[in-house]
């Protein structure tokens, strides 16, 4: 496991990549690092309880390359969510980010997630702790509020609360969330976002560094969130289904660096390196390129790699040469 001199996570969360279970594991950030060197990756969430008592090498694991790398932790037992976080401080992550937004029913189940916008002084005590208790920011990611909360007035009151504990920079889902009647992935449409309300809260409190989440799918949506004047902009499906269009152009455009735009092909070249290591640590193709399958997204021969790779990396003993097949294609109709 990799420890590394932190890296300026607060610049890089201009742009950054939402952490979404069974989604951002090391093999998708290490692909996503390969679009964009500037952007702030997130691991999934890891519960405090996982850190603590679980494989973390399984958990933590991550390469140099991924920095800025920050660790979302799930939790609302300040002493265990400050044991992980010292933890994760010694691994090297740049931040660590408090999770105050996922709705699923495990998350209630364990009075974490989302349920904690009803308990902001826990939260503060949470945040705190974590503080006290290693030197890497502590951040939260929230919603503006959930089920019959009136958001206008439980978000300034959860910023002003959580912020007292030391907490300066925030990623706000712009969407409520219902506890009760509603699926994680119903909460992922209803109801409706309110971006105005996290543009409010910058204007309201700007001493804090405030990103907006949800429903965000392009550079230019990113760029347009920018000009009002929000600190930052994280993107989570958009990335994921559609990372050449959403990461490629970031570090010109967001960050504003002088790097060439990478190339698909490129790309996938970066990947073979950490692929082949995957490989013959006994890992399987099909765990690191169901990350890759929109890589090509609207290009011609798209629908042949996805089909390829979807149909032949999960076999036994598939390597590198169903990449290469599964490049042919799009090799074939660039020629």
């Amino acid at each position: 496991m990799t420890t590394l001199v932190k890296t300026d996570a607060c610049a890089a969360s201009r742009l950054s990549v939402a952490p979404m279970m069974d989604w951002t594991d090391r093999h998708c950030r290490l692909f996503h690092r390969q679009l964009s060197r500037r952007s702030l990756l997130y691991t999934e969430m890891v519960t405090a309880a996982a850190v603590l008592h679980g494989d973390r090498e399984r958990l933590l694991g991550h390469d140099p390359e991924e920095h800025p790398l920050a660790l979302q932790l799930g939790g609302s037992e300040p002493r265990e969510l400050a044991e992980a976080a010292r933890i994760a401080a010694d691994l090297g992550f740049d931040e660590i980010n408090l999770n105050v937004g996922c709705p699923s029913d495990r998350v209630q189940s364990g009075c974490f997630g989302a349920v904690l916008m009803e308990r902001p002084a826990l939260v503060a005590d949470c945040v705190a702790a974590m503080i006290a208790a290693q030197p890497v920011e502590v951040t939260v990611k929230c919603r503006i509020g959930v089920d019959d909360q009136v958001p206008e007035e439980v978000l300034p009151a959860f910023l002003e609360t959580v912020a007292a504990a030391g907490v300066r920079r925030f990623a706000i889902h712009a969407r409520k969330a219902w506890l009760e009647g509603l699926s994680p992935r119903q909460n992922r449409e209803i109801p409706p976002l309110d971006h105005g309300l996290v543009v409010a809260m910058k204007r309201a409190f700007p001493a804090l560094s405030i990103a907006v989440n949800g429903g965000i799918a392009s550079l230019e949506a990113a760029e347009s969130f920018l000009a009002q004047g929000l600190d930052g902009v994280m993107i989570g499906r958009a990335a994921y289904h559609d990372p050449h269009s959403v990461l490629a152009e970031a570090d010109r455009r967001i960050f504003g660096a002088t790097s060439p735009v990478p190339d698909r092909f490129a790309v996938v070249e970066g990947m073979r390196p950490h692929i082949a290591r995957h490989l013959a640590a006994g890992g399987r193709l099909h765990q690191v390129t169901r990350h890759m399958l929109g890589l090509f997204h609207g290009q011609p021969g798209a629908r042949a790699w996805r089909r390829i790779l979807s149909e032949e990396a999960g076999r036994e003993g598939a390597g590198l040469e169903v990449i290469d097949a599964a490049l042919a294609p799009l090799r074939a109709e660039a020629a």
